[in-house]
């Protein structure tokens, strides 16, 4: 095998991983699909969000745990109202 046919068989496999990254990256992207995000990384969203708000964690619970029930309590009167 001579120089130039290896050349052209590792820009062939240098080009092929690139394209098919690519056309990866656009299929996962029109199809909405995301990257799964890291449990570090949501830990310290979490920590940074309470922090800026300065609730404690126990009035963040609340305030939550408030937030859930009206949602459950708007999905019940859906269900109740009649047709």
């Amino acid at each position: 095998m001579n120089m130039n046919q290896m050349l052209n068989m590792v820009m062939r496999m240098l080009f092929r991983k690139a394209v098919n990254k690519g056309i990866n990256a656009g299929i996962n992207k029109a199809s909405g699909m995301r990257a799964k995000p890291n449990p570090s990384e949501q830990v310290d969203v979490a920590e940074d969000q309470g922090a800026q708000s300065g609730l404690t964690k126990a009035q963040e619970r609340a305030k939550r745990r408030e937030k859930r029930e009206a949602r459950a309590a708007r999905q019940a009167d859906k269900m109740n109202k009649p047709m």
